[in-house]
């Protein structure tokens, strides 16, 4: 008798801004997972204005060092109105994939770093209260509190001097498997 195969995981993930067609369709397939089916927050469909300039940010499972899947996003933008103010929503990761450590820090850092290179002085976001704590643990501050959506969110500041300009999204970074305790 044999022993099952477990299932595949990767050993590392690549977080960057979703460049290619596939990554695209990715980000907004898991933002209608995680957004309309299973926190019934939207229905059918989350997309709103703020996607038409908006830029989407993914990270990736690997298959033998290749992407292979869509697992987490975020997006991010300037406030037209005022700039140098960007903000990061629908902060999103695959439920397979919630008790990898990593994954929702490095979507926050790709979001925080990628707009400090393009001019933020401040960087914004509207996050639930579940996730405050690490949000908190990033360098984050809450400034008030709210109900959005029928659900408790707190506005949130980052502290920008904890994210280093990074000059490159389109690669991103790269974070090993680390499973959350």
């Amino acid at each position: 008798m044999f022993d099952p195969v477990p299932p595949y995981r990767p050993s590392h993930f690549r977080i960057k801004f979703a460049t290619a067609p596939w990554e695209r369709a990715g980000t907004a397939a898991l933002r209608r997972e995680v957004f309309c089916r299973e926190q019934a927050v939207f229905t059918g469909d989350d997309c709103d204005a703020v996607d038409g300039h908006a830029l989407p940010i993914c990270a990736l499972s690997t298959l033998g060092g290749d992407p292979d899947a869509v697992v987490g996003t975020v997006r991010i933008h300037e406030v037209a109105e005022k700039p140098g103010e960007w903000w990061g929503s629908r902060l999103a990761v695959a439920p397979d994939y919630r008790r990898v450590g990593a994954l929702g820090a490095g979507l926050i850092h790709v979001a925080v770093a990628s707009a400090h290179a393009r001019g933020c002085t401040r960087f914004l976001a509207h996050v639930q209260s579940r996730n405050i704590a690490l949000f908190e643990a990033l360098h984050w501050r809450s400034l008030d509190t709210l109900d959005l959506h029928g659900l408790p969110h707190h506005l949130m500041l980052a502290d920008l001097t904890c994210y280093p300009p990074m000059a490159d999204p389109e690669r991103g970074l790269v974070t090993l498997l680390r499973r959350a305790a």
